[in-house]
């Protein structure tokens, strides 16, 4: 089957009109960012935040005419709210929202939602993300995960899901399930090889769809794994996201805590509590000899709890079983639950469990009480 080029897309969207104005999405110069590889098409649809609501049907209809033509196996449209103001992640900080203040988005059915965090890449992150989410899992909660790592989903290999979320009306997309945890992914809607290049307007866009556009059912906690950094998809998820609170996870040496406090700092700034921080990678032992090395340090990520004034929630070693049970899809934490790192995150999630109840108990007590006399 030959694939659908750039061309095709474009003659297409050319036959979408806007409401009231006689003239199509192309000629408005609404379309940005247009890609087009081995059959999947990804745009973002430029509006004006005051038209954002209005236009969601135009974005529909561009999305559904191109998914019609021959050789199209995916596509993604975005709408993106343009504006002429200020929107640099120091600009969105002057408004802070978040941490059971007003927020844009309910998610219906979704008691709490916390975010999994860490100020720079390579520190193992989603692997701590999913087995968390499985370890609050384990403790008899209903658990949600999202992979809001636009540019590197991971979640659905790491989850061994695969496949693409069931819409049955055409509005809402179904998550995906496996060990007992709901899970929606943008991997799942574009394949593990294809390159995101998108600004960030059009990542935060697509986060904000794939929050607003999920039927997640009853849950009690959602897992947010957010990618590395602090930039436009972290504020996003903390100013539009009702969060409850942020799990931030560092390695022990000074440069990667340097990063982590970055993150506390930001979610500071938007008002959501940093429920606690984790030491992944905090040391190994050899499976051999049994001897014990702090390869990146020890102990880094607690000293920094404690000048954070902030909770440690636990240490997670550096062990090839973990990384293998992640890359093939079988989390140690579901797969063996025994086993002595499937404990510690168990144990980490218990205490994670308690920090969302008292954070949800103090927003419930800094509410405003009506008194009628």
């Amino acid at each position: 089957m030959s694939t659908v080029t750039e061309q095709q897309v474009v003659e297409a969207l050319s036959e979408i009109k806007v409401p009231d104005t006689g003239k199509s999405v192309l000629e408005l110069g609404l379309i940005q960012g247009l890609q087009v590889k081995e059959g999947h098409v990804g745009f973002s649809l430029e509006v004006d935040p005051s038209q954002g609501e209005a236009m969601e049907p135009v974005r529909k209809s561009c999305e559904d005419i191109v998914y019609d033509l021959p050789g199209v196996l995916s596509v993604t449209a975005v709408l993106t709210a343009h504006s002429n103001e200020a929107s640099a992640p120091e600009a969105q900080q002057t408004a802070p929202q978040g941490g059971g203040g007003a927020s844009d988005m309910e998610i219906p059915g979704v008691k709490s939602v916390i975010a999994v965090a860490s100020g720079k890449g390579g520190v193992g992150k989603s692997t701590v993300s999913v087995n968390l989410a499985l370890g609050l899992a384990a403790t008899g909660l209903k658990v949600g995960l999202m992979d809001a790592d636009v540019y590197g989903p991971s979640l659905p290999r790491m989850m061994g899901i695969g496949g693409t979320p069931h819409s049955p009306d055409g509005k809402y997309m179904m998550p995906l399930s496996n060990y007992g945890v709901e899970v929606i992914s943008m991997g799942f809607l574009v394949p593990e090889d294809t390159p995101m290049i998108w600004r960030g307007p059009m990542v935060m866009s697509a986060l904000e769809q794939l929050m607003r556009d999920v039927k997640w059912g009853d849950l009690d906690v959602l897992v947010c794994d957010l990618p590395p950094g602090t930039g436009d998809a972290q504020l996003t998820m903390a100013q539009r996201v009702p969060l409850t609170g942020a799990v931030v996870v560092s390695t022990p040496q000074d440069v990667a805590l340097a990063d982590a406090r970055k993150g506390i700092a930001m979610f500071d700034k938007v008002n959501v509590p940093t429920l606690g921080i984790i030491e992944n990678m905090s040391y190994f032992v050899c499976p051999h000899c049994g001897d014990r090395t702090d390869i990146f340090g020890h102990g880094g990520a607690k000293d920094e709890a404690t000048r954070q004034n902030i909770d440690f929630l636990g240490e997670i070693p550096i062990d090839p079983y973990l990384r293998e049970t992640s890359d093939t899809g079988t989390p140690l934490t579901a797969k063996e639950p025994d086993h002595a790192i499937s404990k510690a995150f168990i144990e980490i999630a218990k205490k994670v469990a308690v920090k969302i109840e008292e954070a949800n108990a103090n927003s419930a007590a800094a509410a405003p009480k009506i008194v009628i006399s």
